[in-house]
């Protein structure tokens, strides 16, 4: 730990432990608060990818021919805790997650379809401007597993393509619309 400085002008002293951070994670983790189901009608209507297996062929053709057109729901969780440390200039993260994917049919049945392992690192940076605090979210890293047995594999080079881009359109940018931009004293 570094002792604060002293200032003579107003001066904001923002301090992040990762023991506070972890401790965060650890919480939510434990009491599931990182699950989250996707269904088609959740996803906003200019995102590139509906939850159909019509617009899943391009991924896992077998699907659309077993299942034509039917909606789909997405299921991810975290494997396991988040794990963040603090630097001096950002906050980073790692989420070792999972996404399911599952066919719903017109009984209401659920049929799985694929099973990723998702690993992601996130990076936070605090910014102020203008005499307002605020911050950003970048994603510096996405790797899928696609090495689980018992469900098709779809091809995940394009999969992870498409996963970057809804990240980059929506995810990063509602993270940094969260970072609520609040004035400084």
């Amino acid at each position: 730990p570094t002792p604060p400085s002293m200032a003579h002008e107003p001066t904001l002293l923002l301090a992040v432990t990762e023991f506070v951070a972890n401790s965060a994670a650890f919480t939510y983790f434990t009491a599931g608060a990182l699950r989250r189901n996707i269904s088609s009608d959740m996803l906003p209507r200019r995102f590139p990818l509906q939850l159909r297996t019509k617009s899943m062929e391009v991924f896992s053709p077998q699907l659309q021919e077993r299942y034509p057109d039917q909606p789909m729901e997405l299921h991810l969780w975290a494997r396991q805790q988040p794990l963040l440390s603090c630097h001096p200039d950002a906050l980073h993260g790692t989420l070792l997650s999972s996404a399911e994917a599952f066919v719903v049919l017109p009984n209401a049945t659920r049929v799985p379809a694929f099973l990723l392992n998702i690993d992601a690192n996130v990076t936070g940076k605090p910014t102020i401007t203008r005499n307002r605090l605020g911050g950003t979210v970048r994603l510096t890293g996405l790797v899928p597993d696609p090495e689980l047995p018992g469900l098709p594999v779809p091809q995940v080079k394009r999969l992870e393509t498409l996963l970057k881009f809804g990240l980059w359109l929506f995810g990063v940018p509602r993270a940094n619309s969260k970072c609520c931009p609040c004035p400084v004293p």
